[in-house]
């Protein structure tokens, strides 16, 4: 089956790339209760489980799995970034289609999107996600980033605490 076709698969997993438009600013940690309570009112509203997520200051990555018969995310990703673009200051420069169009300047329109395959797939994207800290240079270790489901994982058995990416996932890019 084409990967576009899949892409849309009702109930699936999908691992998501979402950006701020202007990568040198730190909203999302800046700002990460306000982001916070924009997810959790989202998955009220509209249900879907967060498996795996890091918060950085310019972007995010993470693992969602839609509800059975659903393939919505595209609706659930409009929500979060309009809602968490009312809840913070203003002050980003406007482009004039923006400007025109009655948009904050906050998020970059689109997003990345990757369906998981298969148990591989997921655990490669996991580890992608928990390492992406210490590949920005934010820490040294994945353990010390507070903004990441790494800390769930420790706690429910699946990574030690001093757990590093191998090779193959340290040479990822997915952004």
């Amino acid at each position: 089956m084409p990967q576009y076709i899949r892409a849309f698969l009702p109930g699936g997993t999908f691992f998501f790339t979402v950006t701020l438009l202007e990568r040198h600013r730190k909203l999302l940690t800046e700002h990460i209760d306000d982001l916070r309570a924009v997810f959790k009112a989202a998955r009220q509203r509209r249900p879907f489980t967060v498996e795996a997520v890091v918060i950085l200051p310019d972007h995010l990555h993470c693992i969602w799995t839609l509800p059975p018969g659903d393939a919505d995310f595209s609706t659930r990703w409009h929500d979060i970034k309009a809602r968490f673009a009312a809840q913070i200051p203003g002050g980003e420069r406007l482009s004039a289609r923006r400007l025109q169009k009655g948009e904050r300047g906050i998020w970059q329109r689109r997003f990345w999107e990757h369906v998981i395959r298969d148990e591989r797939d997921y655990e490669r994207h996991v580890d992608y996600i928990h390492y992406n800290p210490v590949k920005h240079g934010h820490v040294t270790r994945a353990a010390d980033w507070p903004y990441s489901s790494f800390h769930r994982y420790v706690r429910s058995g699946i990574y030690d605490l001093e757990w590093a990416a191998d090779d193959d996932v340290r040479r990822l890019e997915m952004e």
